[in-house]
């Protein structure tokens, strides 16, 4: 692939992107990394309405759960109901360890849950994972 892997972060946690981010930037791939900060914000994006139009789809989709205006859960109901958009894998990285949350995520199509750790070197260790699992052992479409 010529072109860098695209990710589109969908999280409002400064910290947390920030710390995604510079953990995937650590990495071996080429990653272009773009971020939403808010449910709206990733929708307008995904869904190229300006100032997206031009906007290339992601490969690879981190969305937390807990978003301010649009919340996560409807961001990826959304993203399943669009042909554009139902063939990009979503993995929800999210705080929430609740079994609803894990269980409606999965009934609206999340392709994986995971729950963020709490210490550092897990938090870096589980996006790591994520970024080895989806680039390297997956066939994307």
């Amino acid at each position: 692939m010529n072109r860098p892997l695209s990710v589109l972060l969908i999280e409002d946690n400064p910290g947390d992107a920030d710390l995604v981010i510079e953990t995937l930037e650590q990495g071996k791939l080429r990653l272009d990394i773009a971020v939403a900060v808010d449910g709206a914000q990733a929708l307008t994006r995904l869904l190229r309405q300006p100032p997206h139009e031009v906007t290339e789809s992601p490969d690879l989709i981190l969305l937390d759960l807990n978003l301010p205006k649009v919340s996560g859960r409807e961001v990826l109901e959304r993203i399943k109901q669009e042909p554009a958009l139902k063939e990009i894998p979503v993995v929800v990285l999210t705080s929430s360890d609740a079994e609803h949350d894990i269980v409606k995520s999965y009934q609206l199509g999340a392709n994986c849950y995971v729950t963020k750790p709490v210490g550092l070197v897990a938090f870096q260790s589980i996006v790591q994972a994520i970024e080895g699992f989806w680039f390297t052992v997956v066939k994307l479409p």
